[in-house]
This record gives structure tokens, sequence and C-alpha cells, in this order.
């Protein structure tokens, strides 16, 4: 077997997709941590665009950018995360190109620096969520977006849905529970182990902490992780 090393941000997203998908192969890999504001010399020299998630295969091949790590993990790793139709497999592709807008529309609010760009930006997450919604009625009663097989569209939403319910429980949307195939989905995704690169409320507590550092308009509703935690 190949060896991997995956190089992250802790709280990346992008980079959450990719170990997500190592994980549901059950495939080892060294998951190596950087710190966005200190990236070291020998990761800006194996990353073309100087951003992360890096995968480097056996010490010599790099590889970047989310989807095509996942792309290529799912061809070369099985069991095989993409269906075996290639139309249902081309419905699944064109999701997962989707996710930057959904990730955008879902999550934007948590760096918004005034009310009123707070207000904005968690009005778009309806029409973002109303599209999922629509997709998971054609596709099945789940759990999963494929139904009852896992796929790599479940990888690649996992973590901007996590970052969803912790932004309701920083400061209330109310938003998904208007929307009950998508929340069934989404809690089935939170319940599934390959989610998690740390414990949950740890890695929860890390987010909180991200939104406290960025002086957002959220941040004011972030509390101190001593009271948090009581």
């Amino acid at each position: 077997m190949a060896k991997y090393m995956l190089v992250s941000f802790k709280t990346c997203p992008w980079v959450q997709r990719s170990a997500i998908i190592l994980r549901e192969k059950n495939c080892p890999f060294e998951f190596r941590h950087i710190e966005s504001d200190n990236r070291p010399d020998w990761f800006l020299a194996i990353s073309p665009h100087k951003k992360v998630p890096v995968l480097q295969v056996d010490d010599r091949i790099t590889l970047f950018e989310s989807s095509a790590i996942n792309e290529y993990l799912d061809e070369v790793v099985p069991p095989q995360l993409h269906p075996a139709d290639p139309i249902q497999r081309a419905i699944n592709r064109a999701w997962t190109d989707y996710v930057p807008t959904f990730a955008s529309s879902v999550t934007g609010c948590a760096y918004a620096a005034t009310k009123e760009a707070y207000d904005a930006a968690v009005a778009k997450i309806p029409d973002a969520f109303d599209r999922l919604e629509k997709a998971l009625e054609k596709q099945g009663s789940g759990p999963f977006f494929n139904g009852a097989k896992y796929s790599l569209v479940d990888a690649a939403y996992a973590p901007f849905l996590q970052r969803y319910f912790f932004l309701d429980r920083i400061h209330p949307l109310g938003q998904i529970e208007k929307f009950p195939r998508l929340k069934a989905w989404a809690e089935a995704l939170m319940a599934r182990p390959s989610t998690h690169s740390f414990p949950p409320a740890e890695f929860e507590e890390m987010y909180r902490q991200n939104i406290r550092r960025r002086g957002s308009y959220l941040s004011q509703f972030v509390e101190p992780a001593k009271a948090a935690a009581e």
C-alpha cells in the first residue's frame, strides 16, 4: 500500500473532506498539521497553490485540491465510494462541484463584520438548503446522499454541515429544521465516526475560538472557553 501524508490546518474543512475519505477506506495516513500564518518552507515547496490540503504519496508525489485528491483516492484505494452507474456518478460530481457555493452561503455569516452583513449572509442559507433538500428528494430514502451507500458527496458536504451546527449553537440560525431530509442527512453524517478528525467537543471549541479571534459580529456571542465547558 502507498504511504500517504495529508497536510492540514487543524480546522480546515477542505482538508477534512480528504481525511474523511481516507478514514472511510480504513487507509492509514499521516495527518500533519501546520499553522496557516506560519507555513513552513517544506510545505511551500510541495504545495503549488501554497494552500491545504496537500496529499503526499510515497514521499515523492504531491497532489492538491480536495476534489482531485478524493477522486484519486477513490480510484486507487478500495472500496470505491463513487456509484458504479455513470449517470449517477456524473450527478454526484455535479453536486460536489456545488460545494463551494453551498459553503459560502451556509457558513458565510461566520466572519461577517457587522450585524447587517451577518443578516445578509444568513439570508442566503435557505436557498442553499432548499437546493440540497430537493436533490435529496430525488436521490432516495437515505440516510446518505445516494441512499444506503456512503459516497464522495457525503464526505464533501459533511464539514460544512458540521460548521452550520457549530454556528447554530453560537447564535441560533433556526434554518435546518425547515428542511427535514437535509436535517436527517446532516445528522447521519455527524453520527459517522469518519467525519471527525478530533473529538467533537474539542473540535467545536477550536472552531469557536477561531470565531473569537476573528473579531467578527458573531464573536460577541462566543462564550469564553471556561464558561462554555461548565
